[in-house]
Order: C-alpha cells, then structure tokens, then sequence
C-alpha cells in the first residue's frame, strides 16, 4: 500500500495524533504468528497480570479494553450501584469529551465541580458530597480524578491521598482517569504505584494511545474489595470492549511496562513540552495560562496569530480568548519544536502592528 500521509510530518494537536512507538510495532510483530486463546486465554494477556502486579501491587488486576472511553465507563460501572452517581471537575474528560457516553452506557449522574487548575480537592468534593438517603438525588458515591488534568496540571501524591482519604471516609470510592498517568509519574518522579495504588486510588484508566500505542487502554483493578467480584468480566463484553485476539492489546502493555518504555516516552514528551514552553514565554505578545506539568502547553496568543499558525501546523483552540493548547508527543524532538518557535516569530513578524 503506498503511504497516504506524510510520514515526517508533526503536529502540536495531540499525543493522539502520534504514530506507534516502535518497540510497540516490535512486540505486536512477536505476538503475531501461529494461533492462541481468544478473548484472554492467552499467555500474553496472562503474562500481562505479572507485569500489572509488578507495577501498581500484588492485589492489582488487568482488564484492556479498546478505548478510553470505555476504560472510564466500565470501571465507573463496576463501582457504582445504578442509584449512584461521580463527582468530577467540570472539565474533566467524561464530562467535557466522552459525549453522553457515561450517562446513556454507563447509566450515570455526574456531579460536576468547577476548578480553574483541573484538580479537585476534599473541599470541592464536599460541594457535592451531599444528599444521601435522599431518594430524589442521584447518590455520590464515586469520585473520579483525572492524572494529568484537562489542563495539564499535575495531582502530587500528597494531593492524591488527602482526597482518597477523605473520599472513603464520606464511604465514596476513587477513579482515577489515567490517560496520561505516565506524564504525570514523569514529573512527579514516582513510580506509578506510588500515585495510585498506595496513594488510596480504587481503580485505573491506564493510558496507552497517547503513549506510543497503536489502539488498547487498561483497566487496572488497585482494590479489589471496591468492586463486585467479576463485575468487569461481564461489564467489558456487555459494552463492546472485550477483544477477540486479546494478545494484541496485552503484548502492548507488556512491551510498554517491562522496559520503563513508558517513562523514557513520557519524560521525552514532559522535556519537549517544557522546551516548548520556555521559547513561547521568550516571546513578546505570548502568555502561558496553565503551569506545564506534563506535555501540555496552554498558550494565548495575539488576535489573529493561531489562523496563521494553523496553515503550518495542527493545534486546538481552548477557548473564545485566543488560547490554544499545544501536546508534545513521544517521538517531538528538539526539532519539531524550535521549527515551530519559528513560525511563531515568522507568524508574529508579518501580523500589522
């Protein structure tokens, strides 16, 4: 098949837009060949449990699925009662970017909170924590926190166990949405179980697409006393997220956990989105909105600037006030980046004064 895209090719969009990881295409080429089990019964997706177990604790249960989404959906469904309801920021991504899929799939009330920074804390949850035994009001039993926020920003594992703490003792349990948990792990310089598992989180939506793989999110179990005992295993057919060849999806997380691979693609995305950042402030006219605490980078540019930087590169505008959001990926070199510096100057230069 003849390429229909330019393979050199970067943009500033998201880590969605990325390609796959090498040593990921590698580890799908190894689980290829011959036939095995289906639908799990698999040594990769077996092996898979080892990996997980290393990583976020010994209690700790893998479940991939295809998406996202789904990843956020099922493990809400498996913590709550169909009375129950979420607590989440305002622009958390089930709220703001899964369309109606936790209220028509998942069968869900979101109560939402608002925060300028993306993270919640136990006062805001507090300003929904309310109404139980009241039979007119959804119950908020689940609190869903996103690792990195929609904006960016970064919970610290201090922040993390102050909310699972105070989460559990209203009797609520913790989501954590981790498309960008390596990110995070990254800047903060911990190991994923220390910002999950031993920080109080119930159950993961662990990220892999925007990390360097080619399709697979997982669903990692941190507490198992949380859930109702195989909920997930008829949750994840009953919403199309069961894979046939399920070896696929394990043999990615495997390549993506064993070797720190994981780490080196998010400290390469952290170090360029921080590389990013520092040449925009350089520039006259230009304000970083949001601290970068992973590989996003919040800009507001001069009126008029972003339709002329959109003809060279693909970004997304966040607001009406001329902010945009900028997503350094696994494989953005210093490259990419100082070329982009440059049309932004170049932008900048032929804009009237």
């Amino acid at each position: 098949m003849k390429a229909l895209h330019h393979p050199d090719k970067i943009s500033f969009a998201s880590d969605n837009y990325s390609g796959v990881h090498p040593e990921i295409m590698q580890a799908l080429a190894v689980a290829n060949g011959g036939h095995v089990g289906a639908y799990g019964g698999d040594v990769y997706t077996e092996h898979l449990q080892a990996v997980i177990k290393h990583h976020f604790g010994e209690r700790a249960e893998a479940w991939s699925v295809w998406n996202g989404t789904g990843a956020n959906v099922l493990s809400l469904q498996a913590l709550l009662p169909r009375w129950g309801g979420v607590i989440c920021a305002e622009n958390a991504h089930i709220h703001a970017d899964e369309s109606t899929a936790p209220q028509s799939v998942g069968g869900f009330k979101l109560w939402t909170v608002a925060s300028p920074c993306g993270k919640l804390s136990p006062r805001l949850i507090d300003t929904q924590a309310w109404g139980y035994g009241f039979e007119h009001r959804a119950q908020p039993l689940v609190t869903s926190i996103t690792q990195t926020t929609e904006l960016g920003t970064c919970y610290t594992v201090e922040e993390i166990r102050a909310i699972s703490r105070h989460v559990h003792k209203l009797g609520m349990t913790l989501h954590m949405d981790g498309a960008r948990l390596a990110n995070a792990a990254a800047y903060l310089g911990v190991s994923l179980r220390e910002i999950t598992t031993d920080a109080g989180v119930d159950i993961l939506s662990f990220g892999g697409t925007k990390n360097g793989l080619m399709f697979g999110e997982c669903i990692v179990v941190c507490n198992p006393e949380a859930i109702k005992a195989d909920a997930l295993k008829y949750l994840r057919k009953l919403n199309l997220q069961l894979a046939s060849k399920m070896r696929f999806l394990s043999a990615q997380f495997i390549a993506l956990l064993e070797n720190d691979l994981w780490l080196r693609s998010a400290e390469q995305a952290n170090t360029m989105a921080l590389r990013l950042a520092a040449g925009l402030r350089k520039i006259e006219g230009i304000e970083i909105c949001q601290a970068v605490e992973s590989n996003a980078v919040f800009a507001k540019l001069p009126h008029g600037t972003a339709d002329k930087l959109r003809q060279h590169y693909a970004f997304y505008d966040w607001d009406n006030e001329g902010t945009i959001r900028l997503m350094c990926s696994f494989d953005t070199q210093e490259a990419h980046v100082d070329e982009f510096l440059q049309n932004v100057r170049q932008v900048l230069k032929s804009m009237p004064v």
